[in-house]
């Protein structure tokens, strides 16, 4: 029972702070409505389950302790976030009439895209591997069951599900979604220039 507790302290403490994950997230929500937002969410869920298998095989403490492969990971995900934010700051606004949800231009997103984005998101953020690989680390021991190991990955994953979730359905409704498409140039320069941050904050980043 307090293994599950840390499990969950640690997890909620760690998907409520702020990241790439939540600037993706919002992203998608804002530029293609609740369902490309929810789509992301669970692909960012999907990503978290990479992070669950490779710790629980060992193959997380080969990646936390080898600094060499570890930076490789932290320059691909860190790419992969300057890339994204560079597509958003340079995306033709809207034309004056049309919402993110008319099926022309780059305001259409596919299921397979949106879910490909928060699980790429997740699954290249090294910051997610030092976390599942830590909690592991710290929290399960050798005597714990499989199957409860299996179960801590698993609410990992159904909580950063359910979070971005929710932050999808608040940045996808109504009102506060119109109200930022109508600044949608403004919008589109905040959120690519974080993304950006973010992709260079992490390159440059020490996760010793």
């Amino acid at each position: 029972m307090a293994e599950l507790f840390a499990v969950a302290v640690i997890t909620i403490l760690a998907v409520i702070s702020p990241g790439a994950d939540f600037a993706m997230v919002t992203r998608n929500s804002l530029l293609y409505g609740r369902r490309a937002g929810v789509l992301c969410a669970l692909g960012i869920a999907l990503g978290v389950q990479v992070h669950v298998f490779y710790t629980m095989f060992g193959v997380g403490l080969l990646i936390a302790h080898a600094p060499a492969l570890l930076h490789g990971i932290k320059l691909v995900g860190a790419a992969y976030l300057v890339w994204i934010g560079w597509k958003t700051l340079s995306a033709k606004p809207m034309p004056v009439g049309k919402t993110a949800d008319d099926s022309s231009g780059r305001h259409t997103l596919s299921a397979g895209a949106a879910l490909r984005m928060g699980f790429l998101t997740n699954a290249l953020n090294p910051k997610t591997t030092l976390f599942v690989v830590s909690t592991y680390t710290q929290v399960v021991h050798p005597g714990t069951p499989l199957a409860a190991q299996f179960g801590y990955g698993l609410f990992m994953s159904v909580t950063h599900a359910a979070w971005f979730a929710l932050v999808a359905v608040v940045f996808a409704s109504g009102a506060l979604r119109r109200s930022l498409l109508a600044r949608q140039q403004m919008v589109d320069r905040v959120i690519g220039v974080i993304l950006i941050g973010l992709g260079l904050a992490l390159g440059f980043a020490r996760l010793a």
